[in-house]
């Protein structure tokens, strides 16, 4: 039996997009000699439609799109993801859902089971779980369709979550092959963590899989493709492009082993969050972006996805020296946006900084300066950068890191003004590790970014380091503390100081009112800001 994997790239809601590319990726398929197409999950709604689901006409359109894909269909069937109507009176007004379509016959409906709610997962708000799983006769074979989730297995969840195994039921019910419908986000790592989970299931079930992943952006979200189809013994027999469009028919009997294609963890980093900033502009219309160049590390690795993403020529990076701003930082900005060919214009706030303060003056009387001060230049940076983002149409992209997000070290209405922070989910070491990786080849970095201390240069001779722990210590504490969601007395019983762990968290705690009013972050590890951890800003809980 051939299998066609049609891993491709949808946008929420865009029925006549999302049904263009199925029927496109199903006819090559069919051409190709597939005996079977298979899409990603709701494929013809896009992934995740959050709140959407619930709009009017929103199912009603995705049914409609539904019903015209299955009157185009030829001999060869079609397995595609969308949303169902509960026809039941009980539970969820909805199934996700996929239809195995055939030529003059009426659809097979397998409903999804097992539905996440951890990390960005929230789809018991909208669905009602399947009942049971059978399989569906195709090309003389007995076929097992699953849907994301319902294939994964307890070790590779966070916790046992579910009293039913879709694909155990499948196996004893006949099927011969599973197949899996999927909308699975990519983070770090993850690629190769799904291999080996798959691998696990085909020998398991003793079942060949075959694995359709969607892959592109959308909001928050990047899902990485790597579609994949195992042996009955474990052995991969394909694995697809990361991070594009690719599909491609698999013949069931190929068991000659394949080599994986090799998993370069900040490769796949990088290419996640190029794809996802280029899917943001490009499914929201927009463009040409314009970045802050301070001379520092986050906004050089932000320049250099943006131009990898959107083309040198639809980038404007723009440096806006202070009171207390280098020469080395001015001269840092200049020199990247000389290697990355991008424009570059210099704003110097000095002047209406001091205008400002003058301003203040009598109302500040008999004050000290202090962080005042300093978040006045954050926002007045902020003001610069906004004024050119409406003036040009360009969209602002923010340049701040997870572990300054965590932990508050950012001002609001200042360097977090903006429509898409691009590596808010990067902890400030592994944005020195990809910073690294871009310039394994040549010096797209200067090399003085990547070396000297890093700084706000709010005040003289700052350094981050004034108020936080050496980056290491910090990034460590904050992923037991935000990652793996460990108590205070575990962390310290893992070897750090009490009081620092105290303080570090404290401060997490504290600024979740900054991160509820942050621009939305491309999610790339375990556990994101915003979707992925949601807490409330007024609280008293005290660890």
């Amino acid at each position: 039996m051939r299998i066609g994997l049609a891993q491709i790239n949808t946008t929420v809601g865009d029925f006549k997009g999302n049904l263009s590319k199925i029927l496109h990726a199903y006819r090559q398929l069919a051409d190709e000699g597939a005996d079977l197409v298979v899409t990603p999950e709701l494929s013809i709604t896009g992934y995740p439609p959050l709140d959407l689901i619930f709009a009017g006409e929103f199912v009603d359109r995705n049914l409609a799109a539904l019903a015209e894909i299955h009157a185009l269909i030829g001999e060869v069937p079609l397995v595609v993801g969308f949303i169902d109507r509960n026809q039941s009176p009980h539970g969820k007004p909805f199934h996700n859902a996929a239809a195995f379509l055939q030529h003059s016959k009426p659809p097979t409906i397998i409903h999804k089971r097992l539905l996440p709610t951890y990390d960005v997962f929230d789809e018991a708000r909208y669905f009602e779980p399947g009942r049971d799983s059978m399989p569906v006769e195709c090309a003389g074979k007995r076929v097992g369709i699953t849907i994301c989730e319902d294939l994964w297995t307890p070790e590779f969840l966070p916790g046992p979550l579910y009293r039913v195994d879709p694909p155990a039921e499948l196996v004893a019910h006949g099927a011969e092959i599973l197949i899996n419908l999927s909308a699975s986000p990519y983070q770090y790592g993850k690629p190769a963590q799904r291999m080996k989970m798959l691998c696990a299931q085909a020998q398991r079930f003793k079942t060949p899989i075959y694995y359709c992943n969607s892959v592109g952006g959308n909001d928050q979200l990047v899902f990485d493709g790597h579609s994949l189809a195992f042996s009955a013994a474990g052995i991969l027999c394909k694995e697809l492009s990361g991070f594009r469009e690719e599909s491609i028919v698999v013949e069931e009997q190929t068991v000659t082993p394949k080599t994986p294609i090799p998993h370069d963890e900040l490769e796949e980093l990088y290419d996640a969050l190029t794809l996802g900033v280029r899917d943001y502009f490009r499914k929201c219309g927009f463009k040409t972006a314009v970045i802050a160049l301070s001379g520092g590390i986050d906004s050089a690795v932000t320049a250099v996805l943006a131009v990898e993403a959107l083309g040198r020529e639809n980038i404007t990076g723009v440096a806006m020296p202070g009171p207390y701003s280098s020469e080395g930082s001015v001269k840092d900005a200049i020199s990247l946006s000389e290697t990355l060919g991008i424009k570059c214009i210099k704003l110097p706030i000095t002047p209406v900084f001091e205008v400002l303060k003058t301003g203040l003056n009598e109302v500040f009387k008999g004050r000290s300066e202090d962080a005042t001060e300093e978040n006045l230049q954050a926002r007045l940076r902020g003001v610069t950068m906004m004024a050119l983002s409406n003036k040009f149409g360009s969209l602002l992209l923010t340049t701040g890191n997870k572990s300054e997000l965590a932990v508050g070290y950012c001002t609001l209405y200042g360097d977090m003004c903006g429509g898409l922070a691009v590596i808010s989910d990067l902890p400030k070491t592994l944005v020195y590790d990809l910073a690294r990786w871009m310039n394994r080849n040549a010096a797209t970095i200067p090399i003085a970014t990547i070396e000297k201390a890093p700084s706000a240069e709010l005040r003289p001779n700052q350094t981050d380091q004034d108020s936080l722990p050496p980056y290491d210590l910090l990034d460590a504490i904050l992923e037991l503390y935000i990652e793996e969601n460990l108590p205070i007395h575990e962390i310290v019983r893992r070897g750090h100081d009490e009081a620092t762990v105290r303080r570090i968290t404290r401060m997490v705690d504290l600024n979740e009112y900054k991160r509820a009013q942050s621009a939305p972050g491309l999610k790339v590890t375990g556990r994101a800001f915003g979707m992925g951890r949601r807490l409330p800003i007024a609280q008293n809980y005290k660890p």
